[in-house]
């Protein structure tokens, strides 16, 4: 069983990615930062490696996905409380970021999307601790 995870993710502007993501409150793992990638750390379990777009093709032998017309992926990640999704999407929205979905409102569950600078997915939610109603329709 996987005991850490990593999604590596291509950047035109490795920067700028980093400057968008701290906004959000990431921090980075030094160990694994360079000209060509750094580690953004989401938990002690889970990190995003951003890649600049040559580097990440020295990995592939697929082309990359141009995110502004095809989505490769949706990465999801929890806080806390339904006022930190909001908080979450005000950030990536005034850090650059671009609308995705608009707020989805389970009641025992609500989230919200935006794109990155490079036209990547990421959902954030917050899901009740109880878990949903026994009569809830989930989504």
């Amino acid at each position: 069983m996987a005991t850490q995870l990593f999604l590596n993710l291509p950047v035109k502007d490795l920067n700028r990615s980093v400057e968008f993501f701290t906004a959000l409150g990431f921090s980075f793992n030094p160990d694994f930062t360079d000209e060509n990638a750094t580690c953004m750390i989401i938990n002690d379990g889970a990190y995003v490696m951003l890649l600049v777009e040559g580097y990440f093709k020295t990995f592939i032998s697929k082309g990359i996905a141009d995110t502004g017309g095809t989505a490769e992926a949706i990465v999801a990640f929890s806080v806390d409380s339904r006022e930190a999704v909001d908080d979450t999407i005000r950030k990536a929205m005034t850090a650059g970021g671009a609308p995705s979905q608009e707020a989805q409102d389970y009641g025992f569950m609500y989230n919200h999307s935006f794109q990155d600078p490079d036209g990547h997915l990421w959902e954030v939610f917050w899901m009740d601790p109880a878990g949903p109603p026994a009569d809830a329709q989930t989504p």
